[in-house]
């Protein structure tokens, strides 16, 4: 068993691997601490032990593989500042003998291992599986049409079911297919990158190439701004102006809204699979607007901007977030202003939609009263898809307007409570 592989199911199946003193995978042991542990118990796909000192297939850009037992250290440490990350390992370190010590990852190895544990694409840092006589079997089988099917869901795919939720698990075969795909971009890293950038110390420069036109106008009043990627600043309070509030989504791939769907679900009260064909002509938009009167808070609409991530803030944008969508996973607060989901929701609304039946995560549990749960039910193509009308639709999902209602009865509160939305 690849030992990567098996940490990243485990992470998939929100199962962390158990550090433990047995090699007996039989049945689930005792946590123990990890400077006197020896193997790491991993519960899916099924039941294994692995040394803790087991070399994989993670390797630092010195060249250096990184045993397990540096790999589980890093993502335990995965939402710690770089100072308590050096603090863990060096106190780790000195409970340890000689030739059993954590190896060090550096800030960019350590977000790629993250990364690539939470489910990205592949990295140059992890090294593909090896090629086996299986696989040359599996590659020349393919080659003449004789590809295995494994439950339907395609070569060396299987699903198991962990707590009610289906897993996918990947065999090594198909994982060495995997790894060798050319990583391919989407529209907005090649555009924008993996880091926001701000292009305005480009201004000074104007001058140099566009002659002024009115030497007693301030030459950068000629230019415009982007009202898409830049929602309007903030005005102050009280000179009787009113901005728009912000709505942050998550953008997990498990997440149940997305920006193709979440007008439907907000305006209508629909509940719409995002990659439904009814959606097809949404585009790919990373900023919508919708409005929404809320009579406690005055008769004028309010005009609500919805974004997927907070790449284009600047620093006051924060001071309208009135409310952020999750799924309970931790690195979506990474590029936040609030990195700890604690206190991001002290100030906030949280908001977890999920399918009823599906259990809610323990994390959206124990981050405190101000994260709304919601439930919608399953999508049924039969009963709700594209051959059935409109009115129809909207009668057999009644119960997504009541879900949607609770909502926005959530948000009015919590802008309500921050005092700072005017009357008008």
């Amino acid at each position: 068993m690849d030992a990567l592989n098996l940490f990243r199911n485990a992470v998939t199946a929100t199962r962390l691997p158990i550090p433990t003193t047995s090699s007996d995978p039989s049945s689930e042991p005792s946590p123990s601490e990890l400077a006197e542990a020896t193997h790491l118990y991993f519960a899916v796909p099924s039941p294994h032990c692995l040394p803790l000192d087991n070399i994989t297939r993670f390797t630092q850009s010195s060249g250096d593989q990184i045993d397990l037992r540096s790999i589980y250290l890093a993502y335990l440490c995965k939402d710690d500042a770089p100072q308590e990350y050096l603090q863990k390992f060096t106190d780790l370190n000195a409970k340890l003998p000689a030739g059993q010590q954590a190896k060090h990852l550096n800030f960019v190895e350590k977000l790629e291992l993250v990364s690539w544990l939470d489910g990205a694409e592949g990295t140059e840092f992890v090294k593909p599986l090896e090629a086996t006589a299986d696989d040359v079997t599996a590659a020349a089988d393919a080659a003449t049409g004789a590809v295995p099917v494994v439950s339907g869901t395609g070569v060396g795919v299987t699903q198991t079911s962990v707590n009610g939720r289906p897993v996918k698990v990947i065999d090594a075969r198909l994982q060495t297919i995997y790894n060798g795909e050319r990583k391919m971009g989407d529209r907005n890293t090649v555009l924008r990158g993996i880091k926001p950038t701000d292009f305005s110390h480009v201004r000074k420069h104007k001058d140099t190439f566009l002659p002024k036109k009115d030497k007693g106008r301030d030459p950068r009043a000629a230019i415009p701004t982007r009202t898409v990627n830049n929602p309007a600043a903030k005005p102050a309070i009280g000179t009787g102006k009113r901005v728009d509030p912000i709505i942050l989504l998550s953008p997990s791939a498990s997440s149940l809204l997305r920006m193709s769907n979440i007008k439907a679900f907000l305006e209508e009260g629909l509940y719409v699979p995002f990659d439904h064909e009814r959606l097809a002509n949404m585009g790919a938009a990373n900023l919508l607007h919708l409005t929404r009167k809320l009579h406690n808070l005055g008769e004028k609409p309010f005009r609500f901007v919805l974004v997927d991530g907070p790449e284009q803030f600047k620093p006051e944008y924060w001071d309208r977030v009135v409310a952020v969508f999750t799924t309970g996973q931790t690195w979506q607060f990474r590029s936040y202003k609030w990195r700890e989901p604690q206190a991001l929701f002290e100030r906030v609304l949280g908001i977890y939609v999920g399918e009823k039946g599906q259990p809610v995560p323990s994390e959206v549990k124990g981050w405190g009263s101000n994260v709304k749960t919601f439930m919608v039910d399953r999508w049924d193509e039969r009963s709700h898809g594209s051959a059935v009308d409109q009115d129809t639709r909207l009668k057999r999902r009644w119960k997504d307007r009541e879900s949607v209602e609770e909502l926005w009865r959530a948000v009015e509160a919590q802008m309500k409570s921050q005092g700072r939305w005017v009357r008008n």
